[in-house]
């Protein structure tokens, strides 16, 4: 068909439109590709460190994270740390592979002849060396070698604090194991109701340590100030539901001149949920 197609448009005002191409090529438009989501590998996280064992000399490698390859996404009430890509809690824990000294990394070190002595005959004499080779740590090596280190600062008679972060950290490590347990786990609530007691029994077991610590040992603690250490004890008091110690201890850092702001928003978040609870 010939002629103008929107002829009848010139009564309308539209007489502009007389020379459109209905059948125009579209214009092409960017095609903009979509960020495709990275998939992370946590071998890639982590790499081979060498130590000494302070017990029995002997050279060997454990697991490390590569120092700031791993992000930190969030932190839990109790200061537990969430990385992508890795957990790098399953980390923490080094092991004598011959004799089975173990000890968390910031402690693994200082060890008096005493203390050697201690656990070369509760430990080294009945464990039995460990041959595996590993890529990275599952949750359930990560708390086996924990498990072990609390047995040895429990034999070499480790300051309370010591127990106490390693309480802590096994903690860490079963509520890191129950967000990740795969949905096509056999008998899955019946496992999560599990590991939910055995986190509350260590969690229990570290505030009864650093409870212990707070009026008798010096600051810092683990590595943590005054104030930090506060904080963390009031937390665990109030997953204890001891609330007047934890609603005490808070009020501590709240008030404090010495205390960050950002701890004290988080003394202040711990203060509401035990308000909610209440």
């Amino acid at each position: 068909m010939e002629g103008n197609l929107f002829s009848q448009l010139d009564k309308l005002g539209l007489s502009g439109l007389q020379n459109l191409n209905i059948y125009e090529e579209p214009v092409k438009q960017e095609v903009v590709e979509k960020p495709v989501e990275k998939v992370f590998d946590e071998t890639d996280f982590v790499f081979d460190k060498s130590y000494k064992c302070p017990v029995c000399e002997n050279e060997f490698k454990s697991k490390a994270v590569k120092t700031g390859k791993a992000k930190l996404l969030e932190i839990d009430t109790d200061l537990r740390p969430k990385y992508q890509g890795v957990d790098a809690l399953k980390y923490d824990c080094i092991v004598c592979t011959k004799c089975g000294y173990a000890s968390l990394s910031r402690y693994f070190n200082y060890l008096n002849y005493t203390q050697a002595k201690a656990i070369s005959e509760s430990i080294s004499a009945n464990y039995k060396k460990d041959d595996k080779v590993y890529d990275t740590y599952t949750y359930d090596d990560a708390i086996t070698r924990h498990q072990l280190a609390l047995a040895n600062a429990v034999v070499k008679r480790g300051k309370a604090s010591e127990k106490a972060y390693i309480c802590l950290k096994l903690a860490w490590l079963i509520r890191g194991k129950c967000e990740n347990l795969p949905e096509d786990e056999e008998n899955r609530e019946d496992v999560i109701k599990e590991l939910k007691a055995a986190e509350m029994q260590y969690i229990k077991n570290a505030y009864e340590g650093f409870y212990s610590a707070y009026s008798k040992e010096s600051m810092p603690i683990c590595g943590m100030d005054q104030w930090t250490f506060t904080y963390l004890v009031a937390d665990l008091a109030r997953q204890c539901e001891d609330y007047s110690t934890c609603l005490k201890f808070v009020s501590e850092v709240i008030v404090s001149r010495e205390a960050s702001a950002k701890l004290k928003e988080r003394a202040r978040e711990i203060r509401n949920l035990i308000k909610e609870k209440l």
